[in-house]
């Protein structure tokens, strides 16, 4: 029987960017580690693995984000991976209370997003997608009271 969702684990090229990326948004990084050896080599499939991650944590949650930089073998990046309609992992979402000042926040920290605030009609919700490290898309979304 599943518990609940522990983490979820995002490949990047550049673990200290990313951290500071996840950091914008109140999250908490522990120290770097190294992940080498047979153990995770037969865990992921993958032969002499090298690798640098990090936890994420944030309050407001309790699942974590776990961000891996692969040293060896080196990782490859798919040319459709901000594309929204590509099978398999597609987004993170981030419920906000004041999207519109989260928004700006974030604009002004140099993140572009890909369109401005939208409305979902059935729900009234409003999102707004952009892009995260290594172009992983992003969402943010306050649900109306």
């Amino acid at each position: 029987m599943i518990r609940k969702l522990d983490h979820i684990n995002i490949v990047v090229s550049d673990l200290e960017a990313a951290v500071r990326f996840f950091l914008l948004f109140g999250f908490e990084s522990t120290e770097p580690a190294e992940l080498s050896g047979e153990w995770i080599s037969s865990i992921v499939g993958l032969p002499e693995v090298k690798a640098r991650y990090t936890v994420l944590t944030h309050t407001g949650s309790i699942t974590n984000i776990e961000l891996i930089e692969y040293i060896h073998p080196p990782s490859g990046r798919s040319a459709d991976l901000g594309v929204a309609n590509q099978i398999g992992l597609r987004h993170i979402a981030f419920e906000v209370s004041d999207i519109e000042a989260e928004v700006a926040r974030l604009q002004s920290r140099g993140i572009k997003f890909i369109s401005g605030l939208k409305v979902y009609q059935r729900t009234g919700k409003k999102l707004a997608y952009f892009y995260g490290p290594d172009g992983i898309l992003m969402e943010l979304a306050e649900t109306p009271e």
